[in-house]
């Protein structure tokens, strides 16, 4: 069994990894700290590559505004329906009015929605990915003989 010396300890290096925080990498096999650095570079690009190349994902408040538009325009129609009495005695031009103003209503909320949504499964990818990241870099590490502490 290799036992590190004091010079052997300083070659224990605290690097930050991909997702930002301080990881320790402890050489097992007496690597020299340039054997480290090395090995730390390629174990970084080979981890950076294991990421999910699936698209971000986009169009979220268009597709919400669009929704939101025929779901407004929809409800405004079905309470125009039901209340025929009153809705009767408007001239077309205004019911057109009040189905544009609700549709135009709820394509706002829709957008709102649909860009937080968006933003949800934008930050559920970024978490997946990271997470990827961190085991395809300690896992490479720990194939080349370091100990990887977080």
């Amino acid at each position: 069994m290799n036992r590190l010396s004091p010079i052997g300890l300083c070659v224990v290096l605290s690097v930050f990894s991909v997702q930002g925080w301080a990881q320790t990498v402890v050489p097992m096999k007496g690597q020299s700290s340039q054997q480290t650095q090395l090995d730390i570079n390629e174990c970084n690009s080979i981890a950076a590559s294991s990421t999910s190349t699936t698209s971000t994902p986009s169009g979220g408040r268009v597709k919400g505004a669009a929704v939101g538009a025929a779901a407004g325009a929809t409800a405004a129609q079905v309470r125009g329906n039901q209340h025929d009495e009153i809705y009767d005695r408007v001239d077309d031009n205004t019911k057109q009015d009040y189905r544009q103003d609700r549709a135009k209503q709820t394509a706002a909320a829709g957008a709102v929605v649909g860009g937080s949504r968006q933003r949800q499964e934008r930050r559920a990818q970024e978490k997946t990915n990271a997470s990827t990241t961190s085991a395809a870099y300690t896992s490479c590490l720990q194939g080349k003989g370091y100990q990887v502490n977080p």
